[in-house]
Formats: C-alpha cells, sequence, structure tokens
C-alpha cells in the first residue's frame, strides 16, 4: 500500500512538473493511478473493502459542515490578508501555461475541482492511504504518511505559482488539512464528511482564482 501511494504520487509529480498535459488529460492519468491502483490492490488483499469507505453516515454532518465553512473563511480571508505581501498575479498565467485553464474554461473546471477531484483525493488519500493502512502499518505512521503524501502531492502543482516562504506555509497548511481530514475518516469510518470539509477548502480555492482572472 506504500508503494501504490509512492508510485502514484511519484507519477502524478512527473505529469504536473515535466510532462504538464492539458489539465483534463491530466485528469484522466489521475483518475487511472488513484482508482485503478487501489482497485488492484483489492484484488490482493481482500481485508480492503471500498463499500464500507463508501458507506454514509448521517453523524458529524453538521461539523463538518461548520467546520468547512470555517476553512473557507480563513482561505479566503488569507488571501485577502496576504496579498499585500505576497505576489498572486503568477498563479492564472502559471495555469494558463501548464495546464490550458483560463478565464474562458474555469467554470467547468472548478466544478469539476470542487465535486469530483475532492472526493477522488478523499477516496485515494484518506480512504486507501489512511483508513486501510492504518490497519497494518499503525495508526501514528498512516495518519503522518497520509497527510505528508497529500502535502507533497499538491506542491509539484504549485512550481511557478509562489516564492519559497508562500510553498512551505502551503506544504504546512496541506499537512495540518490532511491530518484533520483524517481525524473526520477515522472517528466515522468513512470518507464524506471529509470529502466535504475538502470540498469548501476547494470552493474557497477556486474563489481565489475567479478573483485573480478577474483582475487579469
Amino acid at each position: 500500500m506504500i508503494a501504490i501511494v509512492l508510485l502514484a504520487c511519484l507519477c502524478m509529480g512527473l505529469v504536473d512538473a515535466v510532462i504538464r498535459p492539458g489539465y483534463w488529460i491530466k485528469s484522466l492519468i489521475k483518475l487511472a493511478l488513484f482508482l485503478l491502483l487501489p482497485a488492484l490492490y483489492a484484488l490482493y488483499d481482500r481485508s480492503f473493502r471500498v463499500r464500507t469507505l463508501l458507506t454514509p453516515n448521517k453523524q458529524g454532518f453538521f461539523l463538518a459542515l461548520l467546520l468547512g465553512g470555517a476553512v473557507y473563511t480563513v482561505v479566503v480571508g488569507a488571501y485577502f490578508l496576504f496579498r499585500g505581501i505576497f505576489d498572486f498575479s503568477a498563479i492564472t498565467g502559471s495555469v494558463n501555461d501548464t495546464l490550458g485553464v483560463n478565464r474562458d474554461n474555469f467554470l467547468p473546471v472548478a466544478i469539476y475541482i470542487s465535486f469530483v477531484n475532492s472526493l477522488l483525493e478523499e477516496f485515494f488519500f484518506r480512504g486507501f492511504a489512511f483508513l486501510s493502512l492504518k490497519k497494518t502499518a499503525g495508526r501514528g505512521f498512516a495518519y503522518v504518511f497520509s497527510s505528508l503524501m497529500f502535502a507533497v502531492y499538491h506542491i509539484a502543482m504549485m512550481i511557478g505559482w509562489f516564492a519559497l516562504p508562500m510553498v512551505l506555509l502551503a506544504l504546512l497548511g496541506l499537512f495540518l488539512g490532511g491530518v484533520i481530514f483524517n481525524y473526520f475518516n477515522e472517528r466515522y469510518g468513512n470518507i464524506y464528511l471529509s470529502w466535504l470539509i475538502h470540498m469548501f477548502a476547494n470552493f474557497a480555492t477556486n474563489t481565489i482564482g475567479f478573483l485573480l482572472f478577474a483582475a487579469d
């Protein structure tokens, strides 16, 4: 399981930082890595049950909703707080050059990121790399490993977006976010509540994206 997570993150790092295909091609590659590799593992390990991870649980829904709203407020608030300190203007040019995402096609990309991409990442990093991994590798290791891989995975796509201090701050924020997502997965036994919080985080980044494209 550790090897699968490392392999998938390494491949996506190469896709994001080196190959740099268009956004939808990249998304198809990600679907193949984040869905098919765990599916192949399930053929080897019958104890890995996808259905259990995808079983809804209403417990904790309002807490997750409240936390998701707080995450949205903090992320968007941080943008307005730090935009005079850090230069965010390079982001739109970078995503346009590397992914072909621009003002005209940003809306469908934002919708996909918010609803589909967030679910895919929750399934892979929380369902597979945390809930399933902790059964064999231990709770502490699974917490750190899955959160770290979640953070490092996102750094490759940020190359060219920010200066080093902002990248390190983003890395820390992503790691802590992964820990929070893991907590909800562990407490309620599925990925839906962490998906809800993750969705709000993506709403926030997409809001910032709209603001940046509008300013161009």
